[in-house]
Parts: structure tokens; sequence; C-alpha cells
């Protein structure tokens, strides 16, 4: 007989790898319908600004479709610092960072304590 797993899930590793894409591809919707509220509520989101976050936008969707690489990983974590950065084109972008930051730190800890450190 063997032992139970600690977390009760049969499959701990494709939880996990749910997880974080679905964290990734929410911040990928978000920042998509996130560029023309700014635009109208006064925000100057320039050709720059919309390129930047949709540029994130594809990445986020990438790096979801990833997950089951470990570096994905480490690649949400630079996604979520590049949104913060993107904050220089308009302050909306830095609080969406910030957001999306404490979601991936969540993510990230209960990947932590499912699979251990890795």
């Amino acid at each position: 007989m063997t032992e139970p797993r600690p977390s009760g899930l049969r499959n701990p590793e494709a939880a996990v790898r749910g997880l974080g894409a679905g964290t990734l591809i929410l911040e990928a919707i978000v920042l998509l319908l996130a560029i023309q509220p700014i635009r109208i509520l006064g925000g100057d989101l320039g050709g720059w600004g919309v390129g930047a976050v949709v540029t994130l936008a594809v990445l986020a969707v990438l790096l979801a479709g990833l997950m089951r690489r470990r570096w994905a990983w480490h690649g949400g974590t630079a996604l979520q610092v590049l949104l913060l950065g993107a904050g220089l084109f308009h302050w909306s972008l830095t609080a969406l960072g910030l957001i999306f930051g404490a979601a991936w730190a969540y993510a990230m800890y209960v990947r932590r304590t499912i699979l251990g450190p890795r």
C-alpha cells in the first residue's frame, strides 16, 4: 500500500501548473481589457504604452502555455517585474503590477507548499 500524498491531490504537478497558467491567462485578459479604459479616462497611453501592454499580454499567454517547463515560473516572475516597469507609461500599470505581483507570489507560495522547493 502506498502512502497518501500530503496535498491530497491526484496530480499535484498538474494542479500547480494549472494555477500558474490560470494566473497568467487572467493577467493577459486584464491587461488587454485595461487599454481602452486607461485611454478614455484621461490616461496618456500612447503607441509605445499600448505596444508594451500588448507585448506583456502575449508573453503572459506564451508563458501560460509553457508552464511544464521549470524556467517558465522564473519567466512569470520576470513578467511581473516588467509589468511594474510598464508603470512608467501610466500609473495604473503599476497598480496592475502590484496586484498581479501579489497573485503571482501567492501562486509561487502554493507551488512551494505543494511540490516543495524546486
